[in-house]
């Protein structure tokens, strides 16, 4: 009896402990609710985006947890409030009926002996359940694990966490980089892959299965870099599209070649066939870059009314960020449907953008060296002769940043050159259609070439809205679009 006794004492001790504890973390999510309300009004707004996702204040970096739950897009993101610069890792949240309207809502996850770091997010039930790295400091080398935790939401908004975390405390072969969960459901069991690396640091993919994503099994490495593929591959996803599997992978420490890999780090696709009988992936296309533009890594995808959506953070690792002076830092792409096409992925803005175009401002030929005027958000549609030059500038109507779009019939190759050297560029043999479609918002510009066949997304900054200059040998045809804000302010 006296053990009975002992154990009642005990189990009323741990529930008071972890009441206290709950109590405690929805307080500390409160008050970081009313901060930001209160930061907001000092933020500076010239490069705030009108219609891509941004953090309401503070630093954002990769998209997190991308879904569709009960009728609605949710999207999270890497968040830390307090600074725009990384920071201890929270999870913000917003929400979509579209794709294109965006609803800010309460931060979702913060930091407690672990920070939450990259995951993903699948329905269960009626439940929505987030699984993401915990990183957690360590007193010996190096310092840090990283292990899978778990989150669950009623109502999609509000979120606990899992009492038996983690879920997955360890790698298989004890690499401490073990991070960025991609979790989906097929028939009665989830499977998720995370990003890891070999011990002697070669990037790699790995596979488990579980019926309950409490307990799971290991069972394979679906993919492991050939030493030319980065010491770490980060934020992977794994999907069927058009009949073939497709791994996204964000790999680390790749080398230039050419025009190719010139970013800090890289974000690209395999394109295979996949056996859930044997969980063995088989390459059939190597690596490809998926945008080829100055500021675009992490993506994620989800699929929803049949079709297969992207999103990434549209900014870059070990660059300036030069909205951070104004109290935020970083942004998303606007989503985009993806198809496989030949042997490659095709890119599209999600159709319903064009729910926000708000008159046109512009539709017709415009000479050489003619110049149009824009606000901060503007479409374009762009026609020209391809068996000739284009050189078009675009440029701040007070200044700031600037950026050229360029193709030379020579060499076909679309360029974003933003000066100084600071180049991108890719080969480009249009499938179909010739068209540019150019989205510009306060601090971005994203170019869609074709079909979708090859994209390019840089950060540029200019002030006062937007000016372009057509600096070609050419008459070009341009329809501009005014674009209205969706993103929360």
């Amino acid at each position: 009896m006296s053990v009975i006794h002992a154990g009642l004492i005990l189990l009323s001790v741990v529930t008071i402990a972890y009441a206290s504890s709950v109590s405690n973390y929805e307080n500390a999510k409160a008050q970081l609710e009313e901060y930001i309300q209160n930061k907001k009004k000092e933020i500076n707004p010239r490069f705030r985006p009108l219609y891509h996702v941004a953090p309401p204040v503070g630093w954002m970096n990769d998209p997190n947890g991308f879904s569709y739950h009960k009728g609605e897009f949710h999207l999270f993101y890497q968040f830390y409030p307090y600074d725009s610069v990384w920071g201890p890792m929270h999870w913000g949240h917003v929400t979509s009926p579209d794709l294109v309207n965006w609803k800010q809502q309460p931060t979702a996850l913060l930091p407690e002996k672990e920070q939450c770091f990259s995951g993903s997010a699948v329905t269960q039930g009626d439940q929505m359940t987030l699984m993401y790295t915990g990183h957690a400091a360590i007193d010996v080398e190096p310092y840090f694990n990283e292990s899978q935790y778990l989150a669950f939401s009623d109502d999609g908004v509000n979120f606990y966490k899992y009492e038996g975390n983690p879920v997955l405390p360890i790698s298989p072969n004890g690499s401490p980089d073990f991070r960025d969960p991609k979790v989906w459901k097929r028939g009665d069991d989830y499977y998720v892959i995370i990003g890891s690396k070999t011990l002697n640091d070669r990037g790699r993919v790995l596979l488990y299965k579980s019926r309950d994503m409490k307990s799971w099994e290991f069972l394979s490495v679906i993919g492991e870099s050939n030493g030319e593929l980065g010491y770490m591959w980060e934020c992977p996803d794994f999907f069927e599209l058009d009949g073939k599997f497709v791994l996204l992978i964000s790999p680390q420490g790749m080398s230039e070649k050419g025009d190719r890999y010139k970013n800090t780090n890289q974000n690209g696709y395999i394109i295979g066939s996949f056996n859930y009988d044997t969980n063995e992936f088989v390459q059939e296309v190597g690596f490809q870059e998926i945008d080829f533009g100055h500021d675009f890594y992490a993506a994620t995808t989800t699929e929803a009314n049949g079709k297969r959506y992207l999103s990434a953070w549209f900014s870059m690792w070990g660059v300036p960020h030069n909205e951070d002076v104004d109290g935020w830092a970083g942004m998303l792409t606007i989503p985009r449907e993806l198809r496989i096409v030949g042997n490659r992925i095709t890119m599209n803005p999600v159709e319903d953008i064009v729910s926000i175009r708000d008159g046109v401002a512009v539709d017709g030929d415009v000479w050489s060296n003619q110049v149009l005027e824009f606000n901060k958000a503007v479409e374009l549609i762009i026609n020209s002769d391809l068996n000739q030059k284009v050189d078009l500038l675009l440029e701040g109507r007070e200044g700031g940043g600037s950026a050229w779009l360029r193709w030379d019939p020579e060499v076909r190759k679309v360029v974003v050159d933003r000066g100084w050297g600071d180049v991108r560029q890719v080969e480009w043999s249009p499938i179909g259609s010739k068209t540019w479609r150019v989205f510009l918002d306060s601090s971005s510009l994203e170019l869609f070439c074709g079909e979708g066949e090859v994209v390019l997304s840089s950060r540029v900054f200019p002030l006062g809205g937007w000016k372009l200059t057509n600096q070609s040998p050419q008459t070009i045809n341009v329809k501009a679009y005014n674009l209205k804000r969706s993103a929360p302010e």
